[in-house]
């Protein structure tokens, strides 16, 4: 116990005295350009954050593919013997001289009036195009063989002739509305 009660006795001032040579050493000398440099920049006038940008609203986006089928679904399968819904037809005459309508799809025609005279009624069909066609009961119109077979006033009704996909012809009943544009 003599020992380290020597020991701590003279451990004692040399502690004190490396304690005070290690904070002498320690001087501000050594920051002093840190010190320096953290001064200036308190001094800087303060900046202002500019404001976010404000964006016009977007554009609301309506959906309409919601009754369709899925990309991410398979297509259902059609069983071989179904048939494409219309009665069955004869083959059309391919050999007669084309009518003017019939150069162009159904979905690009629109009824945009009608005209009658002597109990005549003719339908004004627009082609897509510009051009305005007069027709009337009988006349063929679209590319699928349309016959029209009734004109009334705000639309009229054709029955177009398609394949059946096994070889037949298959008559399919259409209407165009009047465009009300």
């Amino acid at each position: 116990m003599t020992l380290s009660r020597q020991y701590f006795r003279c451990a004692g001032p040399t502690a004190v005295i490396a304690a005070f040579f290690l904070t002498a050493c320690v001087g501000d000398s050594q920051f002093s350009d840190l010190d320096k440099l953290m001064a200036e920049s308190r001094e800087r006038p303060q900046g202002q954050i500019e404001p976010l940008p404000t964006y016009p609203p977007a554009e609301r986006f309506n959906y309409s593919a919601l009754a369709m089928r899925s990309p991410f679904q398979p297509p259902a399968m059609i069983a071989a013997e179904s048939e494409i819904g219309g009665k069955v037809a004869s083959e059309p005459d391919q050999i007669r001289q084309k009518q003017p309508l019939e150069l162009f799809s159904y979905s690009a025609l629109s009824m945009v009036g009608t005209l009658s005279k002597d109990q005549k009624i003719w339908a004004l069909v627009d082609d897509g195009n510009g051009r305005v066609h007069r027709v009337t009961k009988g006349n063929f119109i679209g590319r699928n063989f349309g016959k029209i077979t009734h004109i009334g006033q705000f639309e009229l009704d054709v029955l177009e002739t398609v394949p059946d996909g096994k070889g037949g012809w298959i008559n399919r009943p259409r209407t165009m509305g009047m465009n009300e544009e």
